[in-house]
Parts: C-alpha cells; structure tokens; sequence
C-alpha cells in the first residue's frame, strides 16, 4: 500500500484518516487514537497531509512538519463541497483528501508558536473588554433604579461611582452601597488587566521590527500592528495587497451574471476582530483628513463628500491593507505623503 495524500479529520482524542495513492484512488481509510496517529504517521513516507482548519490545526500542522510530512491547511468552506452524501467522520476525511488535491485549492499558512501567543493576548484582552462593557452597562442600570443616571462612557462612570459611593445625601440604601463598591471593586480590576495587556503589547511592538515598520502608517497603531503580524503568517501567502483586503473583508461582495457586474456591499469575510480595528483607526485618519491638505488627505476627503463617512473609512482601511502588504511583502519602510 503506497499513500500518497491523507485526509484527517481532526478532533480531540478520535481521529478519521482517508489515504489515497499516487493516482488519487482510495487505499486507506483508519480511525485513530490521539496516541495512535502520532505512532502511525512517524511511520509513514513522507506524504501530503491535508487538514481543516480548527481548534489545534496549528499544533497538529507543526507536529506533522517537524515528521517530515507536507502538511496543507484548508478553510472548512472550501471542504464543504466535497463531502459526499451524508456527513460523518470518515466522509468529511474523505473531503478533505479530495479537497486538497485540487490544484487550485487555496490552502492557510499555519501560524507559529510565536503567533498564537500573540493572538492568545489579543482575545484575552477582547473577552475583558467585553465584560468590562457589560459590567459598565449593569451598573448604570442598576444606579437608575435608584433614580442616579451617568453617561455612557467608561470613563465618565468611572470618574461618578467613587463620588457616588461617598455621597449619603443620595438614594443609595447601605446594602446597595455595599453592593455597588463590589462592583466598582471589580471594574478596577478589570481595568488594571487590560492595562497590563496593553503594556505588553506596547513592549511587543516595540521589540518587533515590523511592528514598528506597521505603526508608520497613519490609522495604524500597536493594537493594529501586533493584532496583523499575529494573524498574518506569511504575506507572500497573498499574491498582492488586493487580495490581503479581500481576505479581511474589506472589499464588495460580487453577484455577477451574464456578463453584467454586479458589485454589493461590504464582504466581510476573514477575521472580523482585525477588520473592526482597522476601520476604528481609519475613522481617526478620515476625521482628521478636512485639516489636512496633502494628496492623501485629499483623497480621503473627496471619498468621503462622494460616498459618505462609513464608505470612506473602509476605503482607508482597504488602503492600509494593502500598504501593510506591501510593507511586510518587500520588508520596506512607509514614506509619508509629501
């Protein structure tokens, strides 16, 4: 039995491996332990090994390289066509098998150690924003029933709360104050997190000589600049700066037929945290292009009297994509407009 292609379908302890041979004809189909496949693919001639990319796809893409093995990582949308009739384990490693052979399959870079440490800061710090959002958002709630209304803003509560705390002209009842100081506690808390993150992605942009190339660009800071080398594995992965826009999302979706184009709106594909923080820096770029008076800022500008504040910042954003591409792609600098 000669393998030339497997398909595994990963999972935790279980894993389904479909094999074929060097003319794409099944000659091996196996379910494994987690023990088990590491044993038999350390066994194996060297061969193509095709994955779907999920939880633990990296760890396994580098386990298997560090083996010897050709290992490609495949989008599960693009494995979905090919999974024949019903859907089960074997089939979807068939799938995968099949899918990987296309020659014009596209496949993912996998990220190094080094990446995903970087992305792991990135969604830590996400998910305490997101709780520090609702805890916010449950203490103002709370402060209304007591007929005590603050604003929005992080800030403007955090400012309020210990003022309130201290004021015994106010509705608060003693078991409410106890109860809001908890809650101011734990805002404090979450603060102090968030802080220390952000420090530590400021050191990281600082120690990184990309980084420091990225955050030249206007609308790109260290967040945005750490979050891209984290999720970017290798720019040469892109063939230009097009197509890194349009692995964000950041380009129109398309409905063409008969030869007429049809262009819709924003895509939205890729990783939607990098898109968000993207637009959230151009935002700042395209607000303050009217005071500016260079060839860039000009054309920001038109965009924005043209299509409006939304649609131009997604243009800037597209723009720094593909500037980002062609900085990591040629290891250049970013020169300024003139």
């Amino acid at each position: 039995m000669s393998i030339a292609t497997l398909g595994i379908d990963l999972a935790k302890n279980v894993f389904h491996v479909h094999g074929r041979d060097v003319a794409g004809r099944p000659v091996f189909q196996k379910r494994f332990s987690r023990a088990a496949l590491v044993t038999f693919l350390a066994n194996l001639p060297r061969c193509r090994v095709g994955l779907e990319v999920c939880s633990g796809a990296n760890h396994w893409s580098r386990t298997l390289q560090a083996l010897g093995h050709d290992v490609r990582l495949i989008s599960p949308q693009f494995v979905k066509p090919y999974v024949k009739s019903n859907k089960n384990d074997f089939n979807d490693a068939e799938a995968i098998c099949e899918a990987v052979l296309r020659p014009t399959m596209r496949f993912v870079p996998p990220k190094t150690v080094a990446q995903q440490d970087l992305q792991n800061v990135h969604r830590v710090r996400r998910r305490l924003i997101g709780a520090r959002t609702a805890l916010v958002n449950q203490i103002r709630g709370l402060l209304a029933e007591y007929g005590i209304v603050v604003s929005q803003q992080v800030g403007r509560l955090r400012r309020a709360l210990p003022g309130l705390l201290d004021d015994p002209t106010n509705t608060l009842t003693p078991l409410a104050r106890m109860t809001f100081m908890s809650l101011h506690e734990e805002l404090r808390g979450l603060d102090t997190r968030i802080t220390a993150i952000d420090q530590e992605l400021t050191r990281h942009c600082v120690g990184d000589e990309r980084c420091r190339r990225l955050v030249a660009i206007e609308g790109i800071g260290t967040l945005t600049a750490t979050a891209i080398i984290a999720a970017v594995a290798d720019p040469h992965a892109f063939k230009n700066g097009r197509h890194l826009a349009a692995w964000l999302g950041l380009v129109p979706r398309q409905h063409s037929s008969g030869g007429k184009p049809r262009l819709l709106g924003m895509s939205k594909r890729g990783d939607r945290y990098v898109r968000t923080i993207l637009i959230h820096g151009a935002r700042a770029v395209v607000a303050r292009a009217a005071t500016k008076s260079d060839a860039r800022s000009r054309w920001i500008a038109d965009k924005r009297y043209q299509r409006g504040t939304n649609r131009a910042c997604v243009a800037v954003a597209n723009k720094n994509a593909r500037i980002i591409w062609a900085l990591l792609a040629q290891g250049t600098s970013y020169r300024h407009a003139a």
